[in-house]
Formats: C-alpha cells, sequence, structure tokens
C-alpha cells in the first residue's frame, strides 16, 4: 500500500503529489458531507472538475415536488470549484470559502442527477477565482450558475 492510498484525507497526501481530482474526489466523497449526498467524480480538465449528485428522496425539498433542495447543490457546487482550483495549481492547498453566489435557473428535475461543472479560470497567491454551472442532461439549459472565490489559508496556489 502506497502513501496516497493510506492518506484518510486530502491533509494526508504526501509533499510533492500532485493533485489528481479522480483519485482525489474519493478522499473527499468518501466521508463526512459529501459522502452523505452521495457525491462522485464526473470528469475533470487542466482547469476544471466535474462531480455529479445523485437524485435521493431525502435530498428533495419540502412538500411531494421531488425537486432537490438548494442545499446539496450549493454543497456539489463548493465542492466542485475547490477541486478545480486544486486541479489548476497542481496540488491541494487548504483553503476557505469566501464568496460563493449561486444564481438558481430553475428547478432540477425530479429524479436526474445533477452534473457540477467547476472551473478555475484565474489564480493568484492566495485567491482562486471560480466559476460554474450545475444541470441535470444538458448543460445548455442549467439548473444553476455559480461564481465566487477562495482564499488559501495555510500556503500558496503559485
Amino acid at each position: 500500500m502506497n502513501e496516497v492510498s493510506k492518506a484518510k484525507s486530502l491533509h494526508d497526501l504526501p509533499p510533492g503529489f500532485i493533485f489528481d481530482p479522480a483519485r482525489a474526489s474519493g478522499l473527499m466523497t468518501r466521508h463526512g458531507h459529501g459522502g452523505w449526498l452521495g457525491l462522485s467524480y464526473h470528469a475533470h480538465g487542466p482547469d476544471w472538475v466535474e462531480l455529479s449528485l445523485p437524485w435521493r428522496e431525502e435530498l428533495a425539498g419540502p412538500g411531494d415536488s421531488g425537486v432537490l433542495a438548494s442545499g446539496p447543490i450549493i454543497s456539489l457546487m463548493d465542492n466542485a470549484t475547490s477541486m478545480s482550483a486544486w486541479t489548476l495549481c497542481g496540488r491541494f492547498v487548504p483553503h476557505a470559502t469566501l464568496d460563493l453566489r449561486i444564481d438558481y435557473m430553475r428547478a432540477a428535475v425530479p429524479g436526474r442527477t445533477v452534473i457540477g461543472h467547476g472551473e478555475c479560470y484565474k489564480l493568484t497567491r492566495t485567491i482562486a477565482f471560480i466559476r460554474g454551472i450545475a444541470h441535470d442532461g444538458d448543460p445548455d439549459d442549467p439548473v444553476a450558475h455559480v461564481a465566487g472565490t477562495f482564499m488559501a489559508t495555510h500556503g500558496s496556489y503559485l
């Protein structure tokens, strides 16, 4: 068993580890809030990450509509955009969400998985600028748009 597979969290990764969202998502989504929500890795590129949030009845809002509540979608987008910052800089840097604005365009269709696409479009020494969309099958018909910033709390992105 190597050091990476022994890691229980992103904080346990060995020095020099190149951030790989496909592998790291297992650490983020195995336990805690992301694990309970059922977030999982979907895809990634050099500055973006996609995670999926499968529909479950207990994640639906009040009433009988079956529409996902806003909280799980906020968590999906916070996670996807966080991972996009680490993907762009190539390593895990502890950070805090400074600002995360979400504009809801429509309700997610009940029963459908929601995909969160997060992109980091600029890094400074301590600030990551992010944007993204959540959709339930058609990126051209998003459920929500997101924009925000993260601040490195221990170390630097650059």
